[in-house]
């Protein structure tokens, strides 16, 4: 999808359609959503859109995903979403990532997993196969939400008024800004295993 026709859809549709991309990104139908959350927050900054309004937008469709996926995985079962999880990303290579996460500690795949794509569409499914318990779950997915969504949009926000950065670039600075902050994620886990050896 084009940064044109993203555009075109948010200035026709506003904040349902924040709401439907996100929804559908985390359920695992294929949607730029580093890329729109960074856009979301130059439009903020350019007053085409309201920052509350946006981020609630954002951040409810991104949650209603979750448990939206959850109760597939709870209800449906693992020989449905193996079957047919292919039609919305689940690979089985995808699936055995997130289930080698799950073993290690559940709570930080379900609060973290947002910031890698591929583990946060399986995440959810892999948590109502797990029944991992509603409340957990909903509790770390909000969590999970919140410190996902909202650093983007301030990101967006914030470097879009300093550098007067072009809605049409948005999306691109957004995927740097996903690398660069994955980067810093891995120099502080190299950094603290070097720590412990």
């Amino acid at each position: 999808m084009s940064i044109d026709t993203v555009l075109h859809y948010l200035s026709a549709y506003g904040y349902p359609i924040i709401f439907l991309f996100l929804f559908c990104g985390i359920v695992g139908i294929p949607a730029p959503e580093e890329s729109l959350l960074f856009l979301i927050g130059v439009l903020v900054g350019r007053h085409q859109l309201s920052f509350e309004m946006a981020a609630l937008a954002a951040s409810s469709g991104a949650f209603s995903g979750m448990l939206a996926a959850y109760l597939l995985g709870a209800f449906i079962g693992l020989p449905f979403v193996k079957k047919y999880g292919r039609f919305a990303g689940v690979t089985a290579k995808r699936w055995e990532k997130v289930q080698a996460r799950y073993e290690k500690g559940k709570g930080k795949t379900i609060l973290l997993g947002f910031y890698m794509p591929g583990i946060r569409q399986i995440s959810p499914y892999f948590a109502g196969i797990s029944r991992v318990p509603i409340i957990k779950f909903t509790v770390l997915s909000l969590a999970g939400t919140l410190i996902w969504t909202l650093p983007f949009i301030a990101g967006g926000y914030y470097l879009g008024r300093v550098f007067n950065i072009d809605p049409k670039y948005a999306p691109y600075l957004g995927l740097l800004f996903l690398i660069l902050f994955l980067l810093y994620l891995l120099f502080r886990y190299v950094k603290k295993k070097r720590k412990h050896k």
